[in-house]
C-alpha cells in the first residue's frame, strides 16, 4: 500500500518563511495525530561535524520542538556519539560541536541530550531478530523517549549512496557498539604510529582483550567483542573501527536498526533537500552542492520518505562546478548516487525493507503550498 509523502518546495514570498512553510507541511502531514501529551519527544538530527557547513540550521528543528511542545510533549534534540575519529565521539565534544554549529536551548527551542552518554556506551539492547541483527544497541535516551521525530538533511553518502531518514534513525540512534555492528563484521584496530602506550584502553576493556607490548596497545581479536569502548576512551585517536563488509550488508543492517529505533513508538519524519552535498555531514568539510535545492518532505513512513527524496533528486540537473557535473559531463545521469559513489548500491536498502516488511517504497506525493 502506498504511503503519503507531503512535499513543499523551498520558494518563499515576502511575508512567508521556510519555518512557516515547514510548519504548514508537518501540520498537513498529520503530526497533530500523534499523542505527545506529557510524553518525551526525541527529535533526532545531525549537528554536523566541526568545519562542515552543509548541515541543517537550528531553525528547522525549532519548528518541530515548538510544535511537539504545543501538542503537550517534552521535546529534546538528540544524537549519538560517533564511531569515527572526529569532534563528536564523546558527549562533551559532541555538545561543544553542536554549540559551535549554532545549536542550543534558545536557537533550537529545546535542550540537547547526547543519547548514548559520556563515551557512547550507554545503550539498551532492543530485540529485533533481523537477518543480520538480533538485538540493536540503541542510545538510552532515545530508547527511553516515548515519541521519535527525525529531522534529516538529505545528501549523498560514500558508503550507502544516499543519506536519508533510515540512516538518521539507524546509524544516528545507535550507540558506539551499535555503529560498529552496522559498519563492520570485524573488530577495532590500533594505529601504532598514534598510540603512545598510555594504557587507558587497557583499563577500559571489560574483556581483557587489550594489552601493551613494547609500549603499544594490541587487541586480541579472539577476546574482543566489538563494543567500541576503546575507541571512545583513546585521547590520541589511535583506535579506529574497520570497515570490512559489502555495502549491501551495511544497508540491510541500517534497515534493521531503523526498525529497532522506532519499535513500539509513534514516529514522524521530515527530510530537507537543501545543500545536497556529495558526502555525509560527518565530514569536516562540505563540497559544492551537486544538485539544486529541492524542498522539504514529511511522512509517517521513513521508507517511503527516503524513496520519494531519491526520485526527486534523480530528476534534478547537476550544478555546474560540482562533483556530479564533473562526473557526468553536465548531463542528468541515470543514477546520480552511483555516478558519485560507484561502489554503492542504494537499491538494496529498499529491497531489504520490503523483505523485512518495514514501510513501503511506494508513495503518493501530496503537495503543500
Amino acid at each position: 500500500m502506498a504511503s503519503e509523502v507531503f512535499f513543499t518546495d523551498m520558494r518563499t514570498k515576502i511575508g512567508d518563511s521556510i519555518p512557516d512553510k515547514l510548519l504548514r507541511l508537518i501540520e498537513k502531514a498529520g503530526i497533530g495525530r500523534m499523542d505527545c501529551d506529557r510524553k518525551f519527544v526525541a527529535i533526532k538530527m545531525h549537528f554536523g561535524e566541526l568545519g562542515n557547513l552543509a548541515y541543517l540550521r537550528p531553525g528547522i528543528p525549532r519548528v518541530m520542538a515548538e510544535k511537539t511542545r504545543e501538542l503537550g510533549g517534552i521535546p529534546f534534540l538528540t544524537d549519538c556519539n560517533t564511531l569515527y575519529v572526529g569532534h563528536r565521539k564523546s558527549a562533551p565534544e559532541h555538545l561543544d560541536t553542536a554549540n559551535y554549529n549554532g545549536f542550543n536551548r534558545m536557537s533550537a527551542g529545546c535542550q540537547i541530550i547526547i543519547a548514548d552518554g559520556l563515551k557512547g556506551t550507554d545503550d539498551v539492547e532492543v530485540p529485533i531478530n533481523g537477518e543480520y541483527v538480533k538485538t540493536a544497541k540503541i542510545g538510552r535516551a532515545i530508547y527511553d523517549a516515548d515519541v521519535i521525530v527525525t529531522v534529516t538533511h538529505f545528501k549523498c553518502h560514500e558508503l550507502t549512496g544516499y543519506g536519508g531518514t533510515l540512516k538518521n534513525l539507524a546509524m544516528g540512534c545507535a550507540s558506539r557498539r551499535g555503529k560498529m555492528e552496522m559498519h563492520s563484521a570485524g573488530k577495532p584496530s590500533v594505529d601504532h604510529d598514534k598510540c603512545i602506550g598510555c594504557g587507558t584502553c587497557v583499563r577500559q576493556c571489560a574483556e581483557s582483550a587489550i594489552a601493551l607490548a613494547q609500549r603499544k596497545a594490541t587487541i586480541d581479536k579472539e577476546k574482543c567483542v566489538g563494543c567500541g569502548r576503546c575507541i571512545g576512551s583513546c585521547l590520541y585517536d589511535a583506535v579506529t573501527a574497520e570497515n570490512d563488509q559489502d555495502a549491501g550488508v551495511l544497508n540491510a543492517k541500517i534497515v534493521e536498526y531503523a526498525m529497532a529505533a522506532v519499535k513500539g513508538k509513534p514516529n514522524f519524519h521530515v527530510s530537507v533537500m537543501t545543500d545536497i552535498s556529495p558526502n555525509c555531514d560527518c565530514h569536516a568539510e562540505n563540497d559544492t552542492p551537486v544538485i539544486p535545492d529541492v524542498g522539504m518532505l514529511a511522512s509517517f513512513d521513513p521508507v517511503a520518505l527516503d524513496k520519494a527524496c531519491i526520485d526527486l533528486a534523480m530528476r534534478q540537473p547537476p550544478i555546474s562546478g560540482g562533483e556530479l557535473y564533473e562526473k557526468c559531463a553536465g548531463e542528468i545521469p541515470e543514477d546520480m548516487f552511483a555516478c558519485i559513489h560507484p561502489t554503492t548500491r542504494w537499491q538494496s536498502t529498499f529491497e531489504h525493507a520490503e523483505k523485512m516488511g518495514f514501510g513501503s517504497p511506494d508513495y503518493i506525493i501530496v503537495d503543500v503550498e
